[in-house]
């Protein structure tokens, strides 16, 4: 709080210079193709997947949520960072499907089942060398497993949905990429710009 008779001046709060132009249109084209990407993820996830197999509408939605994050998680600033990106969560995501599947298919979600199952995705990560994955599998077999409590029939179909709305935001989100650093940004960033 402000001592009596201070002022709040806008100079305390230096505001950072606008980017070039170029970097303007980069990032909007570049925020431009996530959003299309991202109702792309939805969609097939939501309208196409379920057309094929659907728990529920709230299920069908929340799988939507879980490509369109698949998708967001593979946008970087080039495209063998989203190639490795998507190796990433394919690879922390099945861990988590395998645990996940393998506990589900017999027993019933516990909070206890969660907690040993998180300790477990995040210790098969470091031990196959991969730690740097360590916190998306946890957070993946958090969300099968509660998703799972929250639709405790047939709770083992849990890991198999996520693992496929993850396949599509993961392949959404390579084709974003590559039409983004290949396609777009040539377009939008002229060649002399770094």
């Amino acid at each position: 709080m402000s001592a009596p008779g201070s002022k709040l001046k806008l100079s305390h709060f230096p505001l950072a210079a606008l980017p070039p132009q170029a970097e303007v249109r980069a990032a909007a084209a570049d925020s431009f193709l996530l959003a299309v990407a991202c109702l792309v993820s939805y969609w097939l996830t939501t309208r196409a997947l379920s057309l094929v197999y659907s728990v529920s509408k709230d299920d069908d939605a929340l799988g939507g949520m879980w490509s369109v994050i698949a998708t967001v998680f593979l946008f970087r600033d080039s495209y063998d960072k989203s190639l490795a990106a998507a190796v990433s969560r394919m690879a922390a995501t099945l861990v988590s499907f395998a645990l996940c599947l393998a506990y589900l298919a017999f027993l019933p979600f516990h909070p206890w089942g969660l907690a040993i199952l998180v300790g477990l995705s995040v210790l098969i990560m470091a031990l196959i060398g991969r730690p740097e994955d360590e916190i998306t599998a946890g957070i993946t077999t958090t969300v099968v497993m509660v998703v799972a409590s929250l639709s405790p029939h047939d709770a083992w179909r849990q890991p198999i949905l996520r693992l496929a709305d993850t396949a599509i935001g993961v392949a959404v989100g390579v084709v974003a990429a590559w039409l983004g650093l290949r396609a777009v940004r040539p377009l939008v960033r002229p060649s002399a710009s770094p």
